[in-house]
């Protein structure tokens, strides 16, 4: 079906034919490809950490990509399954010299990729990356011998060292969030939220914890993407169990959506404006996020007295904007939150420690919350990429078409009006064009929309 190489990893369907899908062949190379970059890039002893989410098919790429690492000299330690997050923070905290992560995020079942990090804990750059790519493409590495290959370890103790150090960060109030006798409802996809999210809100002191499709098995229960239109049941759920709000996450759990009290979606779009809001208030400083992103941030951080800057999209993307911006919260629109005092990578148990100490101590339900925030609309959509369509070409003809607009080019096509704007970029994960549109009312942000879909589609 689909077989994506890009700087931020491999990603496909599983099974088909070698450089079409997702095969045991690729998925060895690129291994290769990767573990060739880090003993090129660090000292020995060279070490990388691995996780996978709860996919049917990541115990098998996990065997294949640590025997891979193993046989180029590389000791592999193995968290199993774990979040992106914890595996971010486990390649810091070991002094690893990089990590993989199998998840295919918010792809449906039937995908699965290798998520790749340096060092740092956080995703390849772009010249990183595309030296991966050539190494894989060139098939340039070489396997070490009988004894000299790598060591195995397993390592199941990263989830704790996680939620302790979700708890401990300065503004997360546990005592507060225990005094309000919160109910928290929980969807967590069948995924490896599923393990580490009730313990998170249970360290956080949260009275009652009530969860749908909690069991880590592979078997998802709705598409993983955390969006409205995937999310009745838990909505109906918080709803039923008179819960004080809901979280949703995807599968490797770097994003997080929420549902207010009484069913509503909170958007996924504000769950990085809520917890800035919240982080602003106590502490000032720049902030970030994609191009593709609600202006409410801004609204926010100018309300704070603080400045905003967008990036291109990609967490890479926005980690170095973050750096270059000194920023002290920045994050994706699609619910990721990036929190510096924790680490540069998206993480939804920041998100929902964050989150949580805003909520009580605003004294709201979160529906009054939500409230609060500037109640811009998103219509988010996309078109199936044709091998022959040229982008360049459709991106010139929608700039022509809103000639005069201010326009950036840095991702694809942006063009800003005084209050909406319109985002068009070939997706990084997926053989589509996302057409991303905003304005102050639903009607605005579609009729925008409607007009890129129609300039594309000719």
């Amino acid at each position: 079906m689909a077989l994506i190489k890009s700087i931020s990893g491999i990603r496909g369907t599983i099974g088909g034919r070698p450089g079409e899908n997702l095969t045991p062949l690729d998925i060895v190379k690129f291994s290769a490809a990767y573990g060739t970059w880090v003993k090129r890039k660090s000292a020995s002893p060279l070490k990388v950490v691995l996780g996978r989410d709860a996919r049917k098919s990541g115990t098998e790429i996990a065997l294949l990509v640590s025997t891979t690492l193993r046989r180029l000299g590389i000791t592999v330690v193995d968290l199993g399954l774990a979040t992106t997050p914890t595996v971010e923070l486990a390649v810091v905290g070991l002094s690893a010299s990089g990590g993989v992560i199998i998840t295919a995020s918010h792809n449906p079942g039937e995908w699965n990729a290798l998520k790749l990090l340096n060092g740092k804990g956080e995703f390849l750059s772009v010249s990183d990356g595309n030296e991966v790519l050539a190494i894989a493409e060139n098939e340039d590495y070489c396997f070490v011998g009988i004894g000299e290959e790598g060591d195995y370890v397993e390592d199941s103790g990263w989830n704790r060292k996680h939620i302790d150090q979700v708890v401990g960060m300065r503004l997360v109030d546990r005592q507060a969030i225990a005094e309000a006798q919160l109910t928290v409802a929980l969807d967590c996809i069948n995924s490896v939220g599923g393990i580490i999210l009730p313990d998170l809100l249970t360290s956080l002191g949260v009275k009652k914890i009530v969860g749908i499709n909690m069991e880590p098995d592979g078997a998802f229960a709705h598409n993983p993407e955390p969006l409205p239109e995937n999310l009745y049941d838990i909505m109906d759920k918080v709803v039923e169990e008179k819960a004080d709000v809901a979280f949703v996450v995807d599968p490797d759990v770097d994003r997080l959506a929420i549902v207010c009290e009484d069913g509503s979606f909170f958007g996924e779009e504000y769950t990085l404006v809520a917890v800035a809001d919240y982080v602003l208030g106590h502490t000032k400083g720049n902030t970030v996020s994609n191009m593709s992103s609600t202006m409410a941030l801004g609204v926010v951080a100018k309300a704070h007295g603080c400045d905003y800057f967008s990036a291109p999209v990609g967490e890479v993307n926005v980690v170095a904007e973050m750096k270059l911006r000194n920023a002290v919260i920045g994050g994706e629109g699609n619910g990721g939150i990036i929190y510096p005092e924790s680490h540069y990578g998206r993480d939804a148990l920041v998100g929902i420690a964050l989150f949580l100490s805003h909520l009580v101590k605003s004294g709201k339900r979160c529906s009054e919350l939500r409230s609060t925030y500037p109640d811009f609309f998103i219509s988010k959509n996309r078109v199936t990429l044709d091998a022959e369509a040229d982008f360049d070409l459709i991106k010139q003809k929608v700039k022509s078409h809103f000639k005069g607009a201010k326009s950036d080019e840095r991702d694809g096509l942006k063009i800003e009006f005084e209050d909406s704007w319109i985002h068009i970029r070939k997706s990084n994960t997926e053989p589509i064009i996302r057409i991303y549109t905003e304005g102050v009312n639903e009607k605005e942000a579609t009729a925008l929309a409607s007009q890129v879909i129609t300039i594309v589609k000719n």
